[in-house]
């Protein structure tokens, strides 16, 4: 069975659309997006350097125009045949648009909104992100807890993100949980995924009262806590509570093996998730699409794991 996921800010590189706006049809496709949403989504691609598409309002709305135009480069869904689909954090848009919750105006204009909103809750307190390298995972949380800090990630394979205030963040530094070897500040905006962004939250309940989701028509794992959620009006409130919730990727994972995965891929810009199923998912087969030169490889893995 073949998993297609989508990865979450932080993915981005300078240029990384540069590329995929060469495939046919691409750019006037990105056009009508940028057009639709007020955002050059391919100069942010393509000539923006890294501080340009670090800012929260580009970066979320870049990944998912990325991670739609990577996918329709293989086909229809139809023809990936996934058995499921799944996306960390902001990639959960791009997933609600392979399972045919959204269309991709819908889901552009969602993560749009999402972005500033997000943007704008990380204003109102300093706060920040850090990466755990180490430790057990169990023990780090409850450290953190300790701290007044919320484990904003838990990523599986070993890896948590720890998210607060800077003073909070400062204290992890110089009091590290039992186990862990290094705490690596993280170049974000705020505390994603804590109640720092509940303002965040309160946006975009508004942003979805426009929107008509669909049932989905694929398997939909939520990262709330890697359950199946089998409607368009539950994964569209879980997109909007999503902000100030964790991620629980490692139960995605989790979920996955239970389904029978035997093949991953990441869409556009790829390889965060394809290193943490390596790790964790030991014989699942997977694929980071970086480029269009990865497209066929990645159609070999669809005819050899795909359901249909």
């Amino acid at each position: 069975m073949l998993v297609l996921v989508a990865p979450g800010q932080g993915a981005q590189t300078p240029g990384f659309l540069t590329p995929w706006l060469e495939l046919p049809g691409a750019a006037a496709r990105v056009a009508a997006w940028s057009n639709a949403i007020g955002l050059d989504l391919a100069h942010y691609g393509t000539q923006a350097d890294a501080d340009e598409i670090r800012d929260t309002s580009v970066a979320q709305p870049l990944l998912v125009a990325a991670g739609i135009l990577s996918a329709a480069a293989l086909g229809d869904v139809r023809d990936i045949a996934p058995g499921a689909v799944a996306g960390h954090s902001v990639g959960e848009i791009t997933a609600a648009t392979f399972a045919g919750v959204l269309d991709d105006t819908a889901a552009l204009t969602l993560v749009r909104k999402r972005g500033l909103a997000m943007a704008d809750a990380a204003t109102i307190t300093e706060t920040g992100m850090s990466a755990l390298l180490g430790g057990d995972p169990e023990v780090s949380v409850a450290h953190l807890e300790k701290l007044g800090l919320t484990p904003a990630n838990i990523n599986g394979a070993g890896q948590i993100v720890a998210a607060g205030t800077l003073e909070q963040l400062a204290a992890l530094n110089e009091d590290k949980p039992e186990g862990v070897r290094k705490v690596v500040p993280l170049k974000v905006a705020g505390a994603f995924h804590t109640r720092h962004m509940a303002p965040a939250v309160e946006a975009l309940a508004k942003a979805a009262v426009e929107l008509t989701p669909a049932d989905p028509k694929i398997r939909y794992v939520s990262n709330r806590d890697g359950q199946s959620v089998a409607t368009g009006a539950e994964i569209l409130e879980r997109l909007v509570g999503q902000v100030a919730n964790p991620v629980r990727w490692d139960l995605c994972m989790e979920t996955f093996k239970e389904l029978g995965a035997t093949a991953l891929i990441e869409v556009s810009p790829g390889g965060t998730l394809v290193g943490l199923a390596k790790r964790a998912l030991p014989g699942v087969k997977t694929l980071a699409l970086k480029t269009p030169d990865d497209l066929d490889a990645a159609r070999e893995l669809i005819a050899e794991h795909g359901v249909a």
